[in-house]
């Protein structure tokens, strides 16, 4: 993977995670790093799924590779939180 690759995946992930939690109710107890880094997993695992179902290269933006990416970051993050929450 060259620089601008990584630079475009932390990018994404940043957006990614962003809105992650933002659809996820109430106030989180993670960092911002915390969020950055799921939203890159998200994104990562998001493609991937977008690929093997075949809807990750359409003609203009892959609107449901984004929400597949979103909603993952949104599950991660609310599985973060709540593990924190119990320690």
């Amino acid at each position: 993977m060259e620089i601008s690759g990584i630079i475009s995946a932390i990018i994404i992930g940043v957006i990614i995670g962003i809105l992650g939690r933002l659809l996820v109710p109430g106030r989180q107890h993670i960092g911002v790093i915390w969020t950055i880094l799921i939203g890159i997993v998200a994104a990562l695992i998001g493609s991937a799924i977008a690929a093997g179902v075949g809807v990750a290269d359409t003609k203009g933006v892959d609107w449901i590779e984004w929400l597949i990416q979103i909603a993952l970051a949104a599950v991660g993050v609310a599985a973060l939180d709540r593990a924190k929450a119990h320690r």
